[in-house]
């Protein structure tokens, strides 16, 4: 069995729920659901589609930065969107980061998250 490396983002969350913000098992690296938060677990970009979308990107990037990654590593997100009729926002921040990637992209709705205030959350997975 392939070692098991974990990178937590450090919020209180992780330890409650028991997850790890990415895990990389040998050359696979696993990035979870991640929302619009800052570095305090504050909501960047309330009720904008685009700076939440952008946001969460940057959150993806530190976590397979300290994986050893980067966005250049991710072949596939899933984006699930609590309002799809505004999927030319987050298809908009989504392409400003991944236009020469082109990774497999799914964006389904969902009826909320977990705070009304996220209008989306990325899952990604990289291999390098």
């Amino acid at each position: 069995m392939q070692e098991r490396q974990k990178y937590s983002s450090g919020m209180k969350w992780e330890r409650v729920v028991g997850y790890s913000r990415a895990v990389r098992v040998g050359n696979r690296i696993y990035v979870t659901g991640t929302t619009a938060t800052d570095e305090n677990g504050n909501i960047v970009g309330i009720n904008d589609a685009y700076a939440q979308t952008v946001q969460i990107i940057k959150n993806i990037e530190r976590a397979l930065h300290a994986s050893g990654a980067g966005l250049e590593h991710i072949v596939r997100t899933r984006m699930f969107v609590t309002d799809i009729s505004r999927w030319e926002e987050y298809g908009k921040a989504h392409g400003e980061f991944f236009r020469e990637i082109m990774p497999a992209i799914t964006m389904v709705e969902v009826s909320k998250l977990i705070d009304p205030e996220m209008l989306i959350e990325i899952e990604a997975d990289a291999e390098i």
